[in-house]
């Protein structure tokens, strides 16, 4: 979103990436680390991809400071970036309250490796809720295999499967939160009286009641790559769309300082 803003936005206003003000509202203080990495910074511009992250948690708190109270405000109109079909109603992709991607990946390798259409996915849990694997097969091919790890706990049991050279999955989806995002360190946390498992099973009926939409069938996608990004696959939506990741050099502080 941050490269859409700063980008192609901009020159549709007729705006300099520096002109614009990006604020994204996210489940996770660890998005505000994310914004302010190196990889999404323009130096041509000296401006950021995403200029501010703040957690709902945080808008919450700011509404009760301004003693605002979200039932009582008028509701207007979504306002439309492009137009198409769905732009007055939340939509979302296909997939869990992750917010990730697994089963659209999935449902995609399905149609172009093994060049079958799959309509529903099975998913097995393993250890626990938070880790479970999906493997997408036909007869005369090698199948595919994915899985889900939430939590540092399962994300541990993916590293040392890495490190033993035994991990068999082909994509994994790594959320560091148990349950994902839905239950995202920044999100806003039960009240007294209710627990945070029912907080958890209210967002996520709210989550799963957002119209499910396939990026693929939607107009506008095909025409931001187009006008955009210069067709699929080309050098520029490599550069726009694809993050890569880097090593953190270890700190030599008093903290770190085995003694």
């Amino acid at each position: 979103m941050g490269s859409l803003v700063k980008d192609y936005f901009a020159v549709q206003w007729k705006r300099t990436p520096d002109s614009i003000y990006h604020v994204a509202v996210m489940p996770c203080f660890d998005k505000k680390l994310e914004a302010s990495r190196a990889d999404f910074f323009n130096e041509i511009y000296q401006t950021r991809d995403v200029d501010c992250v703040i957690t709902s948690g945080e808008v919450e708190k700011m509404l009760l400071q301004e003693n605002i109270n979200l039932n009582d405000m008028e509701e207007h109109r979504l306002d439309a970036l492009y137009s198409n079909d769905v732009e007055d109603q939340l939509t979302n992709h296909q997939g869990n309250s992750a917010g990730g991607y697994l089963e659209h990946i999935a449902k995609f390798a399905a149609v172009h490796i093994l060049e079958t259409n799959i309509e529903k996915l099975t998913y097995t849990v393993l250890r626990n809720q938070d880790f479970q694997e999906v493997t997408v097969e036909i007869s005369g091919k090698p199948p595919l295999k994915f899985a889900l790890a939430y939590g540092f706990r399962n994300i541990q049991n993916i590293v040392q499967k890495l490190k033993r050279g035994k991990c068999q999955y082909h994509f994994v989806e790594i959320m560091a939160c148990p349950s994902a995002c839905n239950n995202g360190g920044g999100q806003i946390r039960s009240e007294p009286n209710e627990t945070q498992k029912n907080r958890l099973q209210a967002v996520e009926k709210i989550y799963s009641s957002v119209d499910v939409v396939d990026p693929f069938e939607l107009k506008p996608v095909e025409e931001l790559y187009e006008k955009w990004l210069g067709g699929k696959g080309s050098q520029k939506a490599y550069a726009m769309l694809h993050t890569h990741y880097h090593a953190v050099e270890k700190s030599n502080n008093a903290i770190n300082i085995k003694w």
